[in-house]
């Protein structure tokens, strides 16, 4: 069975993800883009085992079925295919990555002519045709190829102040673990004083025999430690196809992915002086976004996990900026798709606008909004947890510990909000076969029980 998740088509490589399915998925998209009218398809690919062939195949199937298709000449991160799909005024792009999961993945993203990832509706069609696609006469077609991460990285420069970059120096360390971002930093900065270290920059199809997501902090012990070790100011780190962003401070501490979506947002509200537009995150997002968004007056807008399900509200209001728990955040207007490197480097420029170490900006979001520590646990997925999690939708707590309960939303699994804004979801992964049970609260200790209280829940109800 092909199922597209939250984020694309994923499988093990040879198992679920081969050549004959991928042929099923290619034949597919191409019978729904035919039915639209669709005529440009721009395909990329990342640094995984067999992810340059994949490409090609798929190149040659579109082609042959009479698209007029531009494959990238070496592997690029995601958000330059949404960008080529965007400016390069394509109907559709197609990415080859299996983003953060383990070595052993691949997969097959889809992006719509307004550079986002497709919404549900898009990928149902997808679904629906793969029965049509088993018999389908393929031919393989000529395809053309073309730089796509040249034209991306110029795209990150113009979204920077790049003056500031000029006017102190400021010493990064940049981890694209072993993916798809790897020696982008450095074109995306030339000329300035910024001085960049990379690590893990070469390619690497098990990614170190870890996963390749930057918002576990396990999975960057490296990074932190060449922080500390060359005394950078920031350590940035990249997942797999460089949608995804992790933060170091200057100690080499790991900054959570809620306190930086809640730093990125404070920098295009406060510094930039934006507020043309609604704010959407993800349900998995914690509350400072909310006390942010309270403060300067802008709308936010809570939504199902996934950044299609952030794409779907393009159609509805106009967002200035989307984020979700997993380090994915996009300036909606330049390009409505996450971007690891440009994220990760507007934490740079807020650091060298308000002239400030990293530490001293969660410090004074925490002063100003107040303090928030964030934990997230990934269960092995079993029916035990998905008929816990019906119990729990059919039967909520009232409270927790004397905290009061104040707010239950199953938009996506179900979050419990209590009156002092702390909170705790338990959903299915729309992208690995796992079952997790995020919390978070004002404090460390207060967190851990809160998780621990919500493992018990799915595991004994």
């Amino acid at each position: 069975m092909i199922k597209f998740g939250t984020d694309g088509w994923r499988g093990i490589i040879s198992k679920e993800f081969t050549f004959e399915n991928l042929k099923r998925v290619a034949v597919a998209h191409g019978l729904a883009l035919r039915e639209e009218g669709a005529k440009r398809v721009v395909i990329g690919y990342d640094l995984r085992f067999l992810s340059e062939e994949y490409g090609k195949f798929t190149a040659e199937i579109l082609a042959g079925m009479g698209f007029e298709v531009v494959l990238s000449d070496g592997f690029c991160p995601t958000p330059a295919v949404s960008h080529a799909t965007k400016y390069g005024k394509f109907n559709a792009g197609i990415v080859i990555t299996a983003s953060h999961n383990v070595g052993k993945y691949n997969g097959y993203k889809v992006k719509e002519s307004f550079g986002g990832a497709a919404r549900t509706e898009i990928t149902k069609k997808i679904e629906e045709k793969i029965p049509q696609a088993e018999n389908y006469p393929v031919k393989k077609g000529e395809f053309k190829t073309q730089d796509l991460n040249t034209p991306y990285v110029e795209g990150v420069r113009r979204q920077l102040e790049l003056s500031l970059f000029n006017e102190k120096e400021v010493k990064i360390v940049h981890d694209p673990m072993y993916g798809a971002q790897q020696g982008l930093m450095y074109r995306a900065l030339l000329g300035t004083k910024a001085q960049i270290t990379e690590i893990h920059a070469y390619r690497d199809p098990l990614f170190g025999g870890k996963h390749p997501e930057p918002i576990v902090e396990k999975n960057i012990t490296v990074l932190m430690e060449k922080v500390r070790a060359v005394g950078a100011d920031v350590g940035i780190a990249n997942d797999g196809d460089g949608d995804r962003v992790g933060i170091v401070d200057e100690r080499g501490n790991f900054v959570n992915s809620q306190v930086v979506f809640a730093l990125l947002l404070l920098h295009i509200l406060r510094n930039r002086g934006k507020r043309d537009g609604i704010v959407v995150k993800t349900v998995s997002s914690g509350y400072l976004v909310d006390r942010v968004c309270r403060k300067f007056g802008v709308e936010l807008l809570e939504v199902p996990v996934g950044f299609k399900n952030i794409s779907e509200v393009l159609f509805k209001e106009k967002v200035l900026f989307g984020g979700e728990e997993s380090g994915g955040y996009a300036l909606i207007d330049y390009l409505p798709e996450r971007d690891g490197l440009l994220m990760g480097l507007l934490i740079v420029e807020k650091m060298l606008a308000e002239g400030k170490t990293v530490s001293q900006m969660v410090e004074e979001l925490f002063r100003e909004f107040g303090t928030a520590y964030y934990k997230r646990i990934d269960l092995p997925v079993s029916q035990e947890e998905r008929e816990a999690l019906e119990r729990l939708k059919e039967n909520p707590p009232k409270e927790w510990k004397g905290l009061k309960v104040k707010r239950v939303l199953t938009i996506d699994g179900v979050k419990i909000t209590f009156e002092n804004d702390s909170w705790i979801l338990f959903r299915p992964s729309g992208t690995e076969p796992v079952f997790r049970v995020y919390a978070e609260s004002p404090d460390e200790e207060t967190t851990r029980e809160l998780l621990n209280w919500g493992v018990s829940l799915v595991k004994t109800s």
